[in-house]
């Protein structure tokens, strides 16, 4: 009796080993995607003397890695829901797992004009800028901050403004019924275009202010197509530049916003926003091609 009773618990044990294996391989089967993706081996990641990891993805043609406290918000990568997408939408999406060949769509810093330094927290920059806020803004002088926002250009799109200018043109003279008309005399090493060439038709006096009058400035590449795109107010209050900028070497459109008293340091936001970028660049693996810029 006893080595019945044994005989089938033996039997009854085997069996929920079997069931047990069974069903792990129907786990395993049913769920490759899961198991992919465990096995992806995460990046190497460079940090800054508090730990905090980079930011890294490819931006346009380039890999890069930028450092932690730039970024002015975070990275918004190709495919990302937008601000405004279904709440269900957002909660279902998965992103890739962020790699150096990840295409970031765009991302934002503040940049220092007065010296090309980059707003880092927890860096001096920190404490400057909001100096400056505290000391400058509220007395009306010049900010020396400038917001930068970057955007990787994937599609077969041309990277200028020519559309972009003449759709400006155009829609200024069906709207609001007046011309802009170029100036004889560049300014900056710019082609400038006044509306209505600087005067006011209800006045008949020069423009004081007008959302739809901003002063146009452009640069045009060797072969004519216009890759620096300004609008600028010139209020005695409010006098921003809108700056947007093609390079064609990192495939991307860069836009910058600043008061109108650093527009003869066009060039230079340019070159300096470029030389920032290409500090930031790595290998494949995640090595750094230079010293970072903006680094805490």
């Amino acid at each position: 009796m006893k080595s019945g009773y044994k005989k089938i618990v033996l039997i009854v044990v085997l069996l929920w080993q079997i069931l047990l294996l069974t069903g792990c391989d129907y786990y395993l089967s049913e769920q490759p995607e899961k198991q992919s993706a465990q096995q992806v081996p995460e990046p190497f990641r460079n940090q800054d003397s508090r730990g905090r990891y980079d930011t890294i993805g490819k931006l346009g043609t380039h890999s890069i890695s930028i450092p932690a406290g730039v970024i002015d918000g975070w990275a918004r990568y190709i495919g990302d829901p937008g601000d405004f997408a279904d709440p269900k939408i957002k909660a279902k999406y998965q992103r890739p797992p962020k790699t150096y060949d990840l295409p970031i769509e765009s991302f934002g810093f503040l940049y220092r004009i007065t010296d090309g330094d980059v707003y880092t927290s927890f860096r001096q920059t920190q404490q400057d800028y909001r100096r400056d806020n505290e000391t400058l803004i509220p007395y009306g002088k010049p900010f020396p901050w400038a917001s930068v926002s970057v955007y990787g250009q994937y599609d077969a799109a041309p990277l200028n403004f020519n559309f972009t200018v003449q759709n400006e043109f155009k829609l200024a003279k069906e709207i609001t019924y007046f011309d802009y008309i170029l100036q004889e005399q560049p300014l900056y090493g710019l082609t400038v275009y006044k509306a209505n060439n600087g005067i006011n038709p209800e006045t008949g006096e020069p423009w004081k202010s007008d959302a739809n009058a901003k002063d146009i400035l452009l640069k045009k590449d060797q072969a004519g197509n216009i890759k620096t795109y300004i609008q600028c107010e010139f209020t005695q209050h409010k006098n921003f530049c809108s700056h947007m900028f093609y390079n064609d070497d990192w495939h991307i459109q860069i836009w910058i916003s600043y008061n109108r008293v650093y527009l003869p340091q066009w060039q230079e936001m340019e070159s300096n926003i470029i030389k920032i970028l290409d500090s930031w660049r790595v290998s494949p693996e995640g090595k750094l091609l230079g010293k970072q810029i903006g680094k805490a």
